[in-house]
């Protein structure tokens, strides 16, 4: 089986009609959207489950945003 390198993919692409190109772009972002938006949903359950743990303590938004500040 041939490995797909990302300069093959964008040549087979540019060999597709301009409107299948528009297609192919479109699914590419949706699935991007929906493979973030299943992370972020993962991410926030086991968030949840370390709260419900007592592994993680509320914090106003004002001392997370300190925080993120500082850490730039």
């Amino acid at each position: 089986m041939a490995i797909l390198t990302l300069d093959r993919v964008l040549s087979e692409a540019e060999r597709l009609p301009a409107d299948e190109q528009r297609i192919l772009e479109d699914l590419l972002h949706k699935r991007r959207v929906e493979a973030w938006r299943t992370e972020t949903a993962n991410e926030a359950k086991k968030a949840a489950a370390a709260l419900r743990a007592g592994k993680l303590k509320p914090q106003s938004t004002e001392a997370v945003i300190a925080r993120l500040r500082e850490a730039e």
